[in-house]
């Protein structure tokens, strides 16, 4: 998995899990937002640990 270059927001890591899965990043933003705190250290973790993903 890795984030994405094409469908960011703010880092990439919600486009990155879309793409990974198939599915809207939309969706994965939604449930990102609804499950606030706990989302936003995890986002935080994924966005220091995945790759930047540099192929289109």
């Amino acid at each position: 998995m890795k984030r994405s270059s094409r469908d960011k927001s703010l880092q990439g890591v919600c486009g990155g899990i879309a793409e990974f899965f198939g599915i809207s990043s939309f969706a994965i933003r939604l449930i990102f937002i609804l499950t606030i705190p706990a989302s936003f250290i995890i986002y935080i973790i994924l966005t220091n640990s995945l790759d930047e993903n540099t192929t289109l």
